[in-house]
């Protein structure tokens, strides 16, 4: 999730938004390790948060009084990488009229965020882990090593294991960063934290109080989001700028978002029809109900928010559903 101003609360601690069972086992790794320095490894799609939850780490860690550095190894350029994370000494190369601290020094003393790890070549991935062993670093172009004390956490979105398998990646710097590896959950294997995201976004981005209604947070729930955070994030923005009203509407939804909405609702459609295209209205509501309940992973809090009805009605019409299933069940 791009970094940006959060909001803390009860549902929000260090900005990671929700309350599902994947986001709070994330927060208790943050809380165990906040008196440790240990190299981490962060694990998990692009747009999940991955950023996030290493700032969370730096903040609540020994590393905490020293600064944050966080560079994406696949935005660095191939033929300046070396200069940008050990810098260089004046002269070393056309162009250095003068010396530069690189991100490894620019870190002393803090956390540095490695995004993408699996970007680097094997031959900076050595020089890397050389680094981070030794404890210091060499500018290009000098003579003598400066120490440096980072803690390092780095992140990606591909499977490290494998790509040593692959000769991919050094085995050695693999060991050494996975001292401690967190996965980051997808945002489709916890759906039930897209309404408290969708009121987080609007309190950070809306110019005015604005809400979502519970078929717009319906429909946003049944959409699988390969962005993830990110994406929804971003589709909430644009939702933003183009609602006119004081609420979000579903022709507001970016098109790919939206297209994939109807047809899944044709797909429950084509569920519910008969032979003649007739199905009773208890029918319908029950498989609303059985829809939204797997989207909640059978939350019912989260599912009476989604279907905008209360917890004793949803409660009520389970309930009413288990008796009517037994019931034909002993009748067979």
């Amino acid at each position: 999730m791009a970094q940006g101003p959060s909001v803390e609360g009860a549902h929000a601690p260090f900005g990671l938004v929700g309350d599902s069972p994947e986001i709070q086992r994330v927060l208790r790794i943050i809380r165990k390790l906040r008196n440790d320095r240990c190299p981490i490894l962060l694990l998990g799609e692009s747009g999940t948060g991955k950023e996030l939850v290493a700032r969370a780490l730096h903040v609540t860690s020994p590393a905490a009084q020293g600064p944050f550095v966080a560079v994406n190894a696949a935005a660095l350029s191939p033929t300046l990488i070396e200069s940008e994370l050990f810098g260089h000494a004046r002269g070393s190369f056309t162009g250095a009229a003068g010396p530069r601290r690189g991100l490894l020094e620019q870190a002393h003393g803090g956390t540095l965020f490695l995004d993408e790890i699996s970007e680097f070549a094997l031959e900076m991935q050595a020089k890397l882990l050389r680094a981070v062993e030794e404890k210091e670093v060499r500018r290009v172009g000098a003579n003598h090593p400066i120490a440096v004390e980072v803690r390092l956490i780095a992140a990606t979105n591909r499977d490290l294991a494998q790509q040593v398998e692959l000769g991919r990646f050094r085995a050695d710097l693999f060991y050494r960063l996975n001292v401690v590896s967190v996965r980051l959950p997808p945002l489709r294997e916890r759906r039930g934290d897209i309404p408290l995201l969708v009121t987080h976004f609007l309190a950070l981005y809306a110019p005015r109080p604005m809400t979502a209604g519970a078929w717009l947070l319906n429909c946003l729930a049944g959409y699988d989001w390969p962005g993830n955070v990110r994406e929804l994030q971003n589709a909430i923005r644009r939702m933003i700028a183009l609602c006119s009203g004081d609420e979000l509407q579903v022709a507001d939804l970016p098109t790919q978002v939206r297209n994939a909405v109807e047809a899944s609702q044709g797909t429950v459609a084509r569920q519910v029809a008969r032979p003649f295209e007739v199905a009773s209205l208890e029918e319908v509501e029950r498989l609303a109900i059985e829809h939204v309940m797997k989207i909640a992973r059978g939350d019912r809090r989260k599912a009476a928010q989604l279907l905008g009805i209360g917890k004793t009605t949803l409660y009520r019409k389970l309930r009413e559903y288990e008796q009517k299933e037994k019931a034909r069940a002993a009748a067979r």
